[in-house]
């Protein structure tokens, strides 16, 4: 069967799975997870491995205009309003997942190696199901303010953890020495140049927004400024959701057609997002699931936990309103496309040890899971805050 057959087919099958998923009161995204479940190598194999990897970059795409559509959101005056909790609460929701699965896995016996890797990419929160979920249900409010920005900032904050954990485990496992530069210098100018990065790319962009005659045109300006920057960080090893988000906070602020430019995007993005989940679901291999025994479901029940935990409490230090508080916690459980990558960046610091295959499987098997119940997780609580706007 030939790729345009295969994808084709796929996409299908994931609008019929969204719009199934819609009549049971459930957002779309878990269908399109779903979806790629039954298209993949867990199922009818439509999707194999091969075209996963082949079609990667469309899953690159898909970040970008996620994170450039989060970055529309945080305008100065939300900044200035939200900036001081949104970073209390992405630091403690991040390190509230990280102590805990960390310290659970030692009382398991795990050696500290496995354990702080584990504790570490516990820390990550992916924010494309939770930005679907939001825009599917038109979400606007406190909430939904704050957990746009949580999500945007939560990728810096697991990079530093990931950089500090991964430094202390090759110590154990390779005897390595722990340098300033590889636990600090090195993450802070990963996070510095890709933050410079967007914002240049978005004053580039916002200068040709003004110069565009006509919606093809401006489509086509942003179209190559979003797949410039996925370049930019692809070349030069940067976080393409922090260029990319960064990007969309530049436009959002510097451009005065900032809400058509987004528009035309929100408009153009939505199968590009439909196949980047369902490609999500297709490299997802149930049969892991019996694998992952007592140590994955402590991974999962305690990631939750410090998640949903570590999120109420930045929400009190902060002294946010009570609703966001209350319920933040529950936009920040998915792990897809940000678990996936470290799980990858931890086989290739591994590949030595066979801790690479632990996190691996632990991690897609789990990720069944939480990006199932994380979109479901999301609209409780936008329902609760009473932010939906159908």
């Amino acid at each position: 069967m030939n790729s345009f057959l295969c994808i084709g087919l796929s996409l299908l099958i994931g609008i019929f799975m969204g719009q199934l998923m819609n009549m049971l009161k459930i957002p779309a995204v878990a269908g399109y997870i779903i979806a790629g479940l039954i298209t993949g190598i867990s199922g009818l194999k439509i999707i194999d491995s091969n075209m996963i990897e082949n079609l990667s970059f469309l899953s690159n795409i898909a970040l970008s205009i996620i994170a450039f559509n989060i970055g529309s959101e945080l305008k100065v005056s939300t900044l200035k309003k939200l900036g001081k909790s949104i970073f209390i609460i992405a630091v403690c929701e991040a390190f509230g997942a990280f102590i805990l699965v960390t310290g659970v896995m030692l009382l398991m016996k795990l050696d500290i190696s496995t354990a702080i890797i584990l504790g570490a990419v516990s820390s990550a929160t992916a924010p494309a199901a939770t930005v679907m979920v939001i825009r599917q249900y038109k979400a606007k409010g406190p909430l939904t303010s704050t957990l746009l920005g949580v999500v945007a900032v939560d990728d810096a904050i697991c990079l530093m953890i990931y950089a500090v954990a991964s430094a202390i485990a090759k110590v154990f496992i390779k005897h390595q020495t722990i340098t300033f530069y590889k636990v600090a210098i090195h993450p802070l100018m990963e996070i510095s140049f890709s933050l410079i990065a967007g914002a240049i790319c978005g004053i580039l962009m916002a200068y040709l927004i003004k110069k565009a005659k006509t919606e093809a045109e401006l489509l086509a300006f942003i179209l190559s400024i979003i797949l410039l920057i996925s370049g930019i960080a692809q070349k030069f090893d940067l976080s393409a959701l922090l260029c990319s988000m960064a990007m969309g906070v530049m436009v959002s602020n510097v451009s005065s057609n900032s809400r058509k430019a987004f528009s035309i995007v929100d408009n153009f993005s939505p199968p590009i997002i439909t196949l980047f989940f369902i490609l999500a679901g297709s490299r997802l291999d149930v049969s892991l699931l019996p694998h992952i025994g007592v140590i994955g479901i402590a991974y999962l029940v305690f990631r939750i936990i410090g998640k949903v935990a570590g999120a109420s409490i930045g929400g009190i230090i902060s002294k946010s309103p009570k609703v966001v508080t209350k319920n933040i916690g529950l936009g920040l459980l998915s792990q897809v496309g940000v678990a996936i990558g470290l799980a990858i960046s931890v086989s290739n610091d591994f590949s030595s040890s066979n801790l690479g295959q632990v996190v691996i499987t632990i991690l897609l098997a789990t990720t069944i899971i939480t990006e199932i119940i994380g979109p479901i997780a999301t609209k409780s609580a936008i329902i609760r805050a009473d932010e939906v706007n159908l």
